[in-house]
């Protein structure tokens, strides 16, 4: 124990560090209790609430309080040129939608879209003029309600001399631009086009747009009043969350239908995640697999037996180095390699599936860039510089391995194709094309085979993990766990994706959704609605049904977007 806790203080290897930690613990310390500073520390208050105390609270409770010591006279002479830096701030992250998370929040435990809207909170305070703000969908995880600040604060930097240049695929959004452009007509290799540009009126009427004719309501995701039959299904076997507890949930009870397509909603930082992710997910990994993570507070889990898998795919990277791609962890590469090795040149050559690989030193790789491509320089005090392997010229292999040809094409020929690409050129093999068809069918026929996984959107990651179980034998009885799985699509590929996880229901499984997308949701068969509003507002169980009933549910806010 004492050799792994040096190694883990020692190792400038994140792998490495990754690895000890699968045995190590967070608990919170028992000393201070999870607030970090010494007692003489904590010993200094402002009426009741020590730094941590205050810390602790969301930035709208944080505001709250500044505002109750303004109107305090004696107080507010003290405090008062520290309040009026602060409470600005303050209220900033409130018109981003982020009023719900708390000052002390670990900024590694923030989802991509929020991290955005911190930094764009900070812009608002700064009040500068002429500046050019690049974002790259700020609308990450947020609920629809939410989206309208959200849009107010990027007008409020337009208005005040900005420019604002948003990467975005929210219809609320693209209807509040001054200017759309639209880029096309497909991903990757079959895109980098302008197809449109335009005001939205002009977009919506563009017929090359496809952006334009989900727009106008030519195109839809769902098309509602076409009810699928497990819809109108009575619930029938079921898991039952009793009792969760954990962060902000209070005393949570939530049935879930199984066979279903069931999505869990609400407004930012409700609960969603803590319900879905925190309990049940690892409640279920610790039943099946014996998985480390403790779940989250709860009473207890009824209807375990009803399921017998369960496959919780998140956006974490499918690799830490760029020697991982969509290739190798899909298992495609596998195929590939072994189809290359078959081959009568390289039995001829008495190469093995080894030769091909990247990885195996002394194999086919090239030695002098061990395989990466490319070589870092170490700078120093400035960020590492990486150049092309003058020896491989970025193939990853030596001269002997890319010899070797399949159809003309040789290991990095083929690393180099996208997944479409691939798709065509593998069609007549079934165990590679069938694995490639689900990486198209998730909406991933731009990416390269080798493209390194550290250039991976999450969104991209998940789908991409998304595949490679569907390729797997279902069982009927499989509970599938996504995390916004539509995060970065556009209209079509969330239309694709739909399809995808349509299908896994129909097959008797069950596919459980937190997703704030409005077409998921409407074409769903059960909505669960946590809030009523995020952090220490939220936490309860607002509503639960089918999607139709959501939409009668005055107090729902999902239910006003399904109307």
């Amino acid at each position: 124990v004492k050799d792994l806790t040096e190694r883990h203080l020692e190792t400038t290897s994140d792998y490495v560090r990754k690895e000890i930690e699968q045995y190590m613990r967070e608990k919170v310390c028992s000393a201070c209790n999870g607030k970090r500073l010494k007692p003489e520390s904590l010993s200094v208050k402002i009426g009741h609430h020590n730094i941590a105390d205050v810390a602790n609270l969301s930035g709208e409770e944080s505001l709250a309080l500044l505002k109750q010591i303004k109107q305090d006279k004696a107080k507010n002479k003290i405090v008062e040129s520290i309040t009026r830096e602060l409470m600005p701030r303050l209220a900033n992250l409130a018109e981003v939608g982020l009023g719900y998370l708390s000052l002390d929040r670990a900024m590694n435990t923030l989802s991509g879209g929020e991290v955005t809207r911190v930094r764009l909170a900070t812009q608002l305070s700064s009040g500068l003029t002429g500046v050019v703000y690049i974002l790259d969908e700020p609308s990450v995880g947020l609920h629809p309600r939410d989206n309208q600040k959200l849009i107010n604060t990027l007008k409020y930097l337009r208005d005040l001399g900005n420019s604002v240049i948003v990467v975005e695929h929210d219809a609320a959004m693209m209807e509040a631009a001054d200017y759309l452009v639209d880029v096309g007509p497909g991903a990757g290799v079959y895109g980098g086009e302008i197809v449109a540009a335009g005001t939205f009126t002009e977009i919506k009427k563009n017929k090359n747009s496809l952006t334009g004719s989900y727009l106008s309501g030519q195109s839809q995701v769902f098309v509602s009043g076409k009810k699928n039959e497990l819809e109108t299904k009575k619930i029938g076997k079921s898991i039952s969350i009793v009792g969760a507890s954990a962060f902000n949930l209070k005393n949570v009870n939530v049935e879930i239908p199984l066979s279903k397509l069931v999505c869990v909603s609400g407004v930012s930082g409700s609960g969603k995640s803590t319900l879905i992710i925190n309990i049940l997910a690892r409640h279920l990994l610790q039943h099946f697999y014996r998985a480390k993570d403790e779940p989250g507070a709860h009473k207890t889990i009824k209807g375990v037996e009803n399921i017998d898998k369960v496959i919780s795919i998140d956006q974490q990277p499918i690799g830490r180095t760029p020697r991982s791609n969509p290739a190798t962890y899909t298992g495609i590469f596998t195929l590939i390699r072994d189809l290359f090795s078959a081959l009568p040149e390289a039995k001829l050559r008495g190469y093995d599936a080894g030769k091909f690989s990247f990885n195996v030193k002394g194999g086919g790789r090239c030695e002098a860039c061990a395989g990466e491509g490319y070589i870092r320089i170490p700078m120093q005090f400035l960020a590492d510089v990486f150049v092309v392997c003058n020896e491989c010229n970025g193939s990853r292999y030596n001269q002997e391995a890319l010899e070797v040809h399949y159809r003309n094409k040789n290991i990095a020929d083929v690393l180099h194709m996208t997944v479409e690409e691939a798709f065509k050129f593998f069609v007549d093999i079934p165990a590679l094309s069938d694995k490639l068809n689900l990486l198209r069918e998730v909406g991933l026929g731009y990416l390269e085979l080798g493209q390194p996984a550290t250039t991976l959107s999450g969104g991209e990651a998940q789908r991409i993990k998304l595949a490679t179980e569907l390729s797997r034998a279902s069982t009927g009885k499989t509970l599938y766990i996504l995390d916004e799985p539509t995060t970065g699509l556009h209209f079509e590929d969330v239309k694709h994706l739909l399809g995808v996880l349509r299908r896994l229901v129909e097959k008797g499984n069950t596919v459980l959704i937190i997703e704030h997308n409005i077409d998921i949701i409407k074409a769903s068969d059960w909505v669960i609605e946590l809030g009523p509003e995020g952090g220490k507002g939220g936490g309860k169980l607002t509503a639960a049904g089918t999607p139709a009933q959501i939409a009668k549910i005055k107090t729902s806010w999902t239910g006003k977007y399904l109307k």
